[in-house]
Formats: structure tokens, C-alpha cells, sequence
């Protein structure tokens, strides 16, 4: 891992249409981080992130000396620090997006293959038919598009803007953008504060925490309603912003 503060990311997950960045200039980019299977879209990727279950046989054989494994002994203390796997989601698109937030300190940090929609039919990944995981039944999960609004946040907050390189259907609120862009996109401004005023208080009200990211360990200590109703309070700071819409 390379930490170019005010560079550029790309997180690469692993949609049909992530293949779109094989062949993206590398030169665009001051980090490419692959989301598990992700890395064999294209071998120059800087950064591997993974979780705890991703099986040691899908994982690279060898890792360059430029490229290095992340795995959640360094992610969950930067999702922590920006409150928490419970409120930033517990998959690996908003993981990645949380870890490279905070590890890297980029400038923009742009998505592919991260829109979490899938065909009824077909392929549901790029390498052939694999799990929707951010579909899955759980209480961090319940409204995606919250949690991205989240995401789009707390990084604006730190001068970073995230944005979306798919044109195809997305959970992801971020805005659109084309990779030939990246480079002149505008510096984002800090968001009012008192936009996110009403979710962050109420989180820090609930304070619920899972330090070590395992929070399918105490579920008994969370309220999937409570939850839901920060979702609906990040909507909303989303809806009064001035961010384009997806």
C-alpha cells in the first residue's frame, strides 16, 4: 500500500461490468483497489481486500512487491473510526470504500462493478454465478442506498468524492462519472452539517458497537427497527443535499 493523499482510488468489485476497467490506463489511477476475486480482472491492481471467509484457493498465488493484502485486522479499525460496521455496512463495496477512506485519504474514490443489482438469469457476477452477498439478510444491510449516502458523507467530510463508474442500474447513490473525467472533476466542499446532524446524533445516541467487526456474535444487542430509522434519517440528509442523483 502506497498512501498518496488527494489521489485518485478505484475500487473494483466484482459486477458484470467491472470488466469495463481492464484495459482503463493505469496512469489514471494512484491506487486500484480489487474487492476479493476482483484482483483477476487486471494484474496491476495495489491493494487486495478480502474478508475473513474468502477462500484461500481464490486468492493470488503471489503478490508483487507494489502490492499488498488487506484484511480485516486493518479494515474494521478504519471502519471503526468512522463509527462503526454497524452503520457503515457490513459488505465488502462500502468495507472497501470505508478502508480506502481512511488508509489511503484519497481525493476521489470511484467505483465499478460495486452496484449490487443482479440478473434474474445469466452470470450473476463476472466470473460466472456467485453469491449476492450485499442482499443478504442482515440488519447492517437493510437499505443499501442509505448506506452508500452514508459513505458519500463521511468521505465529503474529508474532502474526498465518491463516485459511481457504472452506467448501468445501481444501489450506489454516488454520483455518475466516466473514468476520462477523473482527473478534472471538482474538489467537493464539506457538507453542511447540519444535514447529517439528525443520523450521526442518533447513532451516537444508540451507540451500538461491534469493535471487532463481528457483530453476528451479539445481534441480540440491536434493534433492526432502530436501524431502519437512521437509514430513513441519512435519506433524507441525501434528498436536501445538492449531491446529483444517480
Amino acid at each position: 500500500m502506497t498512501v498518496l493523499q488527494g489521489g485518485i482510488v478505484l475500487i473494483l468489485g466484482s459486477g458484470l461490468n467491472a470488466t469495463q476497467a481492464a484495459h482503463w490506463p493505469r496512469e489514471k489511477f494512484d491506487s486500484i483497489v480489487a474487492i476479493n476475486n476482483a484482483w483477476r480482472i487486471r494484474s496491476d491492481w495495489s491493494d487486495l481486500i478480502h474478508p475473513e471467509d474468502f477462500p484461500e484457493h481464490r486468492r493470488p498465488q503471489s503478490i508483487g512487491k507494489d502490492q499488498t493484502v488487506v484484511d480485516y485486522t486493518q479494515y474494521i479499525p478504519e471502519k471503526n473510526r468512522f463509527g462503526g460496521v454497524i452503520y457503515c455496512g457490513g459488505t465488502m463495496a462500502f468495507t472497501a470504500g470505508y478502508w480506502a477512506l481512511g488508509a489511503l485519504r484519497p481525493r476521489v474514490i470511484a467505483f465499478i462493478g460495486c452496484d449490487m443489482t443482479y440478473p434474474s438469469t445469466g452470470n450473476t457476477h463476472f466470473y460466472g454465478i456467485g453469491t449476492a452477498d450485499p442482499l443478504r439478510d442482515d440488519i447492517t444491510l437493510q437499505n443499501l442506498e442509505s448506506k452508500s449516502a452514508r459513505l458519500w458523507f463521511m468521505a465529503a467530510e474529508q474532502g474526498c468524492l465518491c463516485v459511481n463508474l457504472s452506467s448501468a442500474p445501481s444501489r450506489l447513490l454516488f454520483p455518475r462519472s466516466d473514468v476520462t473525467e477523473l482527473e478534472n472533476l471538482p474538489r467537493v466542499t464539506a457538507p453542511n452539517p447540519r444535514l447529517m446532524a439528525p443520523a450521526i446524533l442518533r447513532e451516537l445516541k444508540l451507540n451500538y458497537c461491534a469493535p471487532t467487526g463481528r457483530y453476528w456474535n451479539s445481534l441480540d444487542q440491536f434493534n433492526a427497527a432502530e436501524l431502519a430509522q437512521i437509514d430513513t434519517l441519512w435519506l433524507d440528509a441525501w434528498s436536501s443535499s445538492s449531491v446529483a442523483v444517480a
